[in-house]
């Protein structure tokens, strides 16, 4: 795991309420995010059991139930 370079934010009493990420950091944190979502999709919908369809199926039938 990668080591960020955090400053804390704190209150009058010294509390830390806050932190402060290098940009580049805060990037790096939404990429791993994402990909931990896109990761926990794909167990519940291998665990539901669902058929699978192809892509293009699935896509066509999104389109066919619109508005």
């Amino acid at each position: 795991m990668s080591t960020f370079k955090e400053r804390y934010v704190v209150d009058e009493k010294g509390n830390r309420v806050g932190v402060l990420l290098d940009l580049e950091d805060y990037h790096r944190l939404l990429e791993a995010l994402e990909e931990l979502e896109c990761l926990r999709a794909y167990d519940a919908a291998k665990a539901s059991g669902d058929e699978a369809i192809p892509f293009d199926q699935a896509i066509n039938e999104i389109e066919r139930e619109r508005p």
